[in-house]
């Protein structure tokens, strides 16, 4: 499958979706900005595929990133979420337009959610909808020290005399 294949409109993706859980696959939800994809990225996504079957990864879109992160993203979203769904342990990408994945995560109805563990349970977006339907919410451990907006400040510290 090529990578640009895995990129998905929230009504394609949907009947994938039901597919891979009629299959009895475990569905994994996560989502993320992943501007300046790194390693605190990539390790994040592994682990959170390894939970489940199948990883659906929500990208916010160019317009939800600029109002979460005034100045960002440093690249497109076509760029993003091409990095994103060239991982092998990417199955799907998905663009959500809103500030939240609020409304895709009750469409998806994912069997378990996933966030980095600076996140609390009960601060993740979607958690009641999970656990309501009998999923699981869960927090996986982020590498320290890596982050686009740390990655941005040591680029600009080198550029500055």
């Amino acid at each position: 499958m090529w990578s640009k294949d895995k990129i998905m409109t929230r009504e394609a993706l949907l009947p994938v979706v039901t597919d891979w859980k009629a299959q009895g696959q475990r569905v994994v939800f996560t989502n993320g900005c992943f501007d300046l994809l790194h390693l605190g990225h990539v390790d994040y996504l592994e682990k959170a595929r390894h939970l489940g079957d199948r990883l659906v990864v929500g990208l916010n879109t160019d317009a939800s990133v600029s109002c979460l992160k005034p100045g960002r993203p440093l690249q497109d979203e076509v760029s993003r979420a091409r990095v994103l769904a060239s991982l092998l342990f990417v199955d799907a990408v998905v663009l959500f337009d809103e500030q939240t994945p609020l409304t895709l995560i009750e469409a998806l109805v994912p069997d378990i959610l996933v966030k980095g563990d600076d996140y609390t349970i009960s601060g993740i977006v979607g958690h009641q909808v999970v656990l309501q339907n009998g999923g699981q919410v869960l927090t996986v451990p982020l590498v320290a020290g890596y982050s686009t907006t740390r990655i941005v400040e040591r680029i600009q510290a080198h550029l500055t005399p």
